[in-house]
């Protein structure tokens, strides 16, 4: 009876409900008077006709003046609110403090009180409400406060004193200052929001004594109404259908009377004209295109706060159309074996269609899957597969058929198989044989073809089961493999493959040597090549020198075997082959070969009588190889000119005295030759006191030259392990001292470079003619450790030995100076005594002697005058004979040496014994 009085009363002004569509929503800046009156009344219509999901709604205790804490002598009005439309009617209250409590009922909702404690009202058809805690306090300072605080409200905060309290008023949250008021006794927010919690209070000051504070009051800013929810009277609509939207939220009842406006949204796109009063949005028909994620978004038009609703999703579902049923491969669907795939699918989209296959009415199988993708079943056909086919699409709003599509099913031939006859009579050469392929099923006709290794030998065509046959005579090319195909429109079905081996024996073998020119010399190889022109196989060849077997081969088919072996003069005589397939073997005819053995490549050996060459000494050179038939003609070259020559009839070498002259420098070689090819020596160097020179040598036995390695008379010295001497102007080295550094190799040509090094780390380099290198240095207290030096002439750099120095003053311990000159001097004794050792073998060789013990070792030249710390390596000196035959690496003990000798002849002098013990030192 209420609705219909109110609505009796609302009819006059329907009709201006229209105009709340067209009110400016803008929440930032409000709306106008007539507007915000109109919004209210279409609210209270909505929520008449669509309320919100049951609640239970509390009591309402609202204050006048609208604070929580008072002075003491004051009153505070309390009016309780319930759900209803009157407030005239009767509301309980109940009031405790200090443990008791004490009710009471008033005929109205309000009621005057005075004295602190809890109140709480309770209106007619309503719950209890909360508990609201008033404070009369006697304080002289009091911070005055609302009960309740919502997002978007403008809050006063108010200090006042009495008479006896001076405002000068600061404001504090939590603990911090806020603002200071001065005279003022209101502070305000103006839009609170959760920033705004906190513990607030205020301080002034008395008259008579001193700073007071006020008491403490939490704000707890409040949500105005809940976060919304969308609501959606379908989520999966038919295709065509309406949809309602429903955006549900719930004002705090505090604020029940706060308009509220609402937005709706499809994916991020704004639907409607925009924001409106009702939390209701009607789509008339949702489509295809429809489908996306829906939200909603509400907010009070007088606080200017909002909140969104969840993401919900809404697909339309669109009825199955009729399907279309294809069949897959096309062109193959008539013979049994193939596999075929059915396909069924419907034009629109849909979230889950179920797709059912029928044969000749009977179900297949069905399948839910994606509409897009549509449902396919795949199998192989056979006989019983022939017949009409159809499917059905149903998505839940009725199963929909497609059109039948026909199949029907040809048998394809089967694999053939190929069989021989007068299988014992394959083994010769006439015999006749007979092919016969069948295929066990298969559509007639059948068209059989026989081949032999893939070359057609004929075709047949078959009406009626059984197969077909063809035969001939055989001859040695019928021997193979054969196969046979059937083919009864579908393609060709080939046959396992029969073998057939016709024997016949081998012919005559024929012999046949390659490189008929070159292989009368030793060392060439030559390959016997043995052929028969026919023969079954497998057949054996052997091959004979003397009748003595060489070795055998065996080959799968006709044609021709191979034998390589190198020459020697023992291979002369006469050769032949033999051919075999189990019929006996059958013999070539014999093949003569004469071997011929051509000169090795000569070796040329200087002789000269001492260990320096000079203008004026006797040259010998001597020719050798050391294999050829003979006669062997040597010459011997000087720089290409012919020195002379000399034959040797029955093999050996030839020598050649030449006496040193000035002219003599430049490069020897010799060549050997008996008529085959012609060999060259290396070339040997002598280094010729200001001449040096190449040699070769020449050996001919009539046949064709060899010349001999060139020898090189010119000896290039690598450099020698250099000695590095530290020399300081006292025996103590200290810090500031300089310190020179000497660096010599003693033996190797110029241009030397020399690099010094301290700690591995270059500290200079310098290069010399003669006589080493020098670096000074002005020693600081990092140049203690380890020094060397580093010598090269481009024939491999030679590093010294590590001398170690020690810098007085940079440690407690006093032995390393002392060490450093006794160092020193054990040095310069060992120098000393080297150099005299080396003075006793120089006095030796001049004397034609040997020393009693080893003298090669050369002192170094050390300042006596200085302290000096210093390596010194073993010496090396070139030996007086020169040759190019391979020593034994055991005659070479110093490995370090970068000059290496290919052999070393010892004369018989003492100066040439002396040289031996100085090459054969080891190195340090």
């Amino acid at each position: 009876m209420l609705l219909w009085v109110i609505l009796l009363v609302l009819a006059p002004v329907s009709g201006q409900f229209g105009k709340v569509q067209n009110c400016d929503f803008n929440i930032t800046f409000g709306v106008s008077y007539e507007c915000l009156n109109l919004m209210k009344l279409q609210r209270s219509i909505d929520f008449l006709w669509d309320p919100l999901p049951s609640r239970t709604y509390k009591s309402i205790i609202f204050l006048q003046p609208p604070w929580t804490t008072v002075f003491r002598g004051e009153r505070v009005n309390l009016t309780c609110k319930g759900f209803g439309f009157y407030s005239s009617q009767k509301t309980k209250w109940y009031y405790q403090y200090l443990g008791k409590e004490i009710s009471r009922e008033t005929q109205k909702n309000t009621l005057e009180v005075h004295k602190s404690g809890e109140y709480r009202c309770q209106a007619q058809g309503s719950p209890l409400s909360s508990p609201v805690y008033l404070d009369f306090s006697s304080a002289s300072l009091i911070l005055q406060a609302p009960l309740s605080v919502f997002e978007g409200d403008s809050v006063v905060l108010r200090c006042r004193a009495k008479a006896e309290v001076t405002l000068n008023t600061t404001i504090y949250k939590n603990e911090n200052v806020l603002a200071f008021l001065n005279k003022r006794t209101d502070f305000h927010i103006s839009h609170a929001s959760l920033k705004d919690n906190g513990a607030y209070r205020c301080t002034g000051y008395k008259e008579t004594c001193c700073l007071v504070s006020s008491n403490t009051v939490k704000i707890q800013v409040q949500e105005s109404f809940t976060r919304p929810v969308l609501r959606v009277s379908s989520f999966q609509p038919i295709s065509g259908s309406p949809v309602t939207l429903t955006c549900e939220t719930q004002l705090s009842l505090e604020r029940s009377d706060v308009p509220l406006q609402f937005c709706f949204f499809r994916n991020d796109q704004m639907l409607g004209s925009g924001w409106s009063l009702s939390p209701k949005f009607q789509i008339s028909a949702m489509w295809s295109k429809d489908s996306g994620s829906y939200w909603c978004k509400a907010a009070t038009m007088r606080y200017n706060t909002t909140s969104n609703s969840l993401r919900s999703w809404i697909q339309v579902l669109i009825p199955a159309s009729h399907p279309v049923l294809t069949l897959s491969p096309e062109k193959a669907l008539n013979f049994e074996g193939t596999k075929v795939t059915l396909h069924c699918e419907t034009q629109e989209d849909s979230l889950r269609t179920l797709y059912k296959f029928y044969h000749d009415g009977v179900p297949l199988r069905h399948k839910s899957v994606r509409c897009e993708k549509g449902a396919s079943i795949s199998f192989s056909l056979t006989t019983e597969h022939s017949g009409n086919y159809y499917c059905t699409a149903d998505n839940g709003h009725g199963a929909k058929p497609s059109e039948a599509v026909s199949l029907s099913v040809t048998v394809p031939v089967s694999r053939p198989v190929l069989t021989l006859s007068s299988a014992e009579d394959l083994i010769s050469e006439g015999a006749k044989v007979t092919l016969h392929c069948e295929a066990q099923r298969g559509s007639l006709p059948i068209v059989y073809q026989f081949h032999h290794e893939d070359a057609a030998l004929g075709n047949r065509s078959a009406h009626s089961a059984g197969g077909v046959s063809i035969s001939f005579s055989l001859t040695a090319e019928h021997s193979g493999n054969y196969y046979c195909t059937a083919d009864n429109g579908f393609g060709p079905q080939r046959s396992e493959a029969v073998s057939l081996s016709v024997t016949v024996p081998v012919s005559r073998p024929v012999l046949t040597l390659s490189s008929a020119e070159a292989v009368t010399f030793e060392g060439a190889t030559v390959t016997l090549y043995c052929e028969v022109q026919r023969g079954s196989p497998r057949i054996l060849y052997q091959f004979y020198h003397e009748d003595v077997t060489l070795g055998s081969n065996s080959t799968s088919s006709v044609g021709k075997v191979s034998f390589s072996f190198s020459l020697t003069a023992a291979h002369s005589g006469n050769y032949y082959c033999t051919a075999d397939n189990g019929f006996g073997p059958q013999r070539s005819e014999a093949v003569s070969l004469f071997v011929t053995v051509p000169v090795s490549r000569p070796i040329l050996t200087l002789r000269v009588p001492r260990a320096q060459a000079v203008v004026g000494d006797l040259l010998e050179l001597r020719c050798e190889a050391l294999r050829g038939s003979p006669p062997i003609m040597y010459w011997f070259y000087h720089e290409d000119v012919t020195l002379g020559s000399s034959s040797v009839p029955s093999g050996g070498e030839a020598s050649f005295n030449l006496s040193l002259t000035a002219e003599h420098s430049g490069n020897y070689s010799c060549e050997a030759n008996n008529g085959l090819v012609a060999q060259h020596s290396d070339t040997i160097s002598l280094s010729v006191i200001e001449h040096s020179g190449i040699y070769s040598c020449e050996a001919d036995n009539g046949l064709e030259a060899q010349r001999s390695e060139m020898v090189t008379l010119k000896v290039a010295v690598p450099v020698s392990r250099p000695v590095l001497t530290l020399r300081a102007p006292r025996a103590q080295v200290a810090v500031g001292d300089l310190l020179e550094l000497h660096c010599e190799a003693l033996r190797g040509s110029p241009l030397i470079l020399y690099r010094f090094y301290h700690e591995d780390v270059t500290l200079g380099n310098s290069s010399a003619l003669s006589g080493g290198a020098f670096f000074n240095l002005s020693l600081t207290a990092e140049h203690s450790g380890n020094y060397s030096c580093e010598a090269d002439n481009g024939l491999g750099a030679q590093r010294s030995e590590t001398v170690t120095l020690y810098l007085t003053g940079l440690t407690e311990n006093r032995s390393g100076p002392v060490a450093t000159g006794v160092t020193g001097g054990l040095l310069s004794l060992a120098g000393l005594a080297a150099g005299a050792l080396l003075l006793y073998c120089w006095l030796s060789r001049k004397a034609g002697r040997e020393p009693a013990s080893d003298p090669c070792r050369s002192p170094s030249d050390l300042d006596s005058q200085e302290p000096a710390y210093h390596n010194v390596p073993a010496w090396e000196e070139l030996q007086p004979v020169y040759s190019n035959v391979a020593c034994n690496p055991r005659h070479l003990r110093n490995k370090g040496s970068p000059i290496i000798y290919s052999e070393v002849k010892v004369a018989s002098t003492p100066a040439s014994r002396c040289l031996l013990l100085a090459s054969s030192a080891p190195h340090r």
